[in-house]
């Protein structure tokens, strides 16, 4: 690994730490980044599952303040996330190279959907709850199941899991944005943690790009965390989806 290839996988772990805590997607800037550089792509996936673990953990502690009162909420849905990641790694371990590399475009394409449509999503979960006459304090009863399967997703792959959590929970639970954003930032970093552990028991790793992007996720996670909502979203967004159609590029020509 040239100086420049490790400052550039640094640099991308430094933004998805920070992309994910405050909108969620960062891996369709690792990911891509890792596949540049010759990383064969369920590798890539693995090391940069675990690469985000840190990162993770770090948005988690940055949201703290917002996490206050919600104990019973946290831990209720962390055992749905906790069982769908370890679901969903085990999945990326047992199917067929060829199918993760046949499945991954899908799943880059749905993560930049989910993107650029994230303001609609965020006005219509805005509109539920003002129609809401009132929920449960943990949500719904669907909000457990959905937080489950957003799990599966990501510990199979995991780009716009954010966004994806955000929906459910901004739909389902009737809480402020932001007090569910810290929600999210911990569920996210229960599905990288199972999911990180399983791969580094079993998985072929990359050490040298997971501590890359470990050490530059938990700088980005704590940037977020303090200064990302200053952020404008559109800036943020149109950065996922450049690189995200580079990703898509990379998969179909290549």
């Amino acid at each position: 690994m040239s100086l420049f290839e490790a400052v550039a996988i640094l640099l991308a772990g430094m933004a998805a730490g920070t992309i994910n805590t405050v909108v969620g997607s960062g891996t369709l800037i690792t990911f891509p980044t890792l596949l540049a550089f010759g990383i064969p792509p369920v590798t890539a996936n693995v090391s940069n599952t675990i690469g985000l673990v840190p990162g993770s953990v770090s948005g988690a502690i940055g949201y703290r303040r917002e996490l206050g009162g919600q104990r019973s909420r946290v831990l209720r849905l962390c055992v749905g996330s906790l069982l769908g990641g370890l679901a969903g790694a085990l999945l990326l371990l047992v199917l067929p190279a060829d199918a993760f590399a046949a499945i991954v475009p899908a799943l880059i394409l749905l993560g930049l959907v989910l993107v650029v449509f994230q303001p609609r999503i965020s006005a219509w979960v805005a509109r539920r709850h003002d129609a809401a006459g009132g929920l449960p304090e943990n949500g719904a009863w669907w909000v457990w199941p959905a937080v489950a399967l957003a799990g599966v997703y990501g510990g199979y792959f995991g780009a716009a899991q954010g966004v994806l959590l955000m929906a459910v929970l901004g739909i389902g639970v009737d809480e402020t944005l932001q007090r569910l954003n810290a929600v999210k930032n911990v569920l996210a970093a229960v599905v990288n943690g199972v999911a990180g552990l399983l791969f580094v028991v079993v998985a072929d790793v990359d050490w040298r790009v997971a501590g890359l992007i470990g050490v530059g996720s938990v700088i980005g996670g704590q940037l977020g965390a303090t200064v990302g909502r200053r952020l404008p979203p559109m800036v943020l967004r149109v950065v996922i989806v450049v690189v995200g159609v580079v990703a898509l590029a990379a998969f179909l020509l290549g």
